[in-house]
């Protein structure tokens, strides 16, 4: 199991790693199953689904409206196009978890 300090990044392949641990595989087939997973979400987030991870929360797209901005340099307004983000929504328990 992978320690980490207070604030550390853990990657993917720290994660692999415990979970290649924690279930008798091998870190490059754990690595590999997380790929894939990383891979679904991004197909499901593509064609608009929302992706719910039972203990952690759900991914969704969320669209931007196009808006009015300020230019940090000159203070003038700039146009700032409609865009779409990635919202994550964590479910009650990991809140209260944290």
């Amino acid at each position: 199991m992978i320690l980490a300090g207070r604030g550390a990044t853990i990657t993917l392949k720290h994660l692999a790693a415990d979970i290649a641990e924690s279930q008798d595989l091998s870190k490059k087939r754990a690595e590999a199953v997380l790929t894939d997973m990383v891979e679904l979400i991004t197909r499901h987030l593509k064609k608009g689904d929302r992706v719910r991870i039972v203990g952690l929360g759900i991914l969704q797209v969320r669209k931007r409206a196009a808006r009015t901005g300020r230019n940090p340099a000159t203070g003038g307004p700039i146009h700032i196009k409609a865009s779409k983000k990635v919202a994550f929504r964590p479910v009650k328990e990991l809140k209260e978890a944290i």
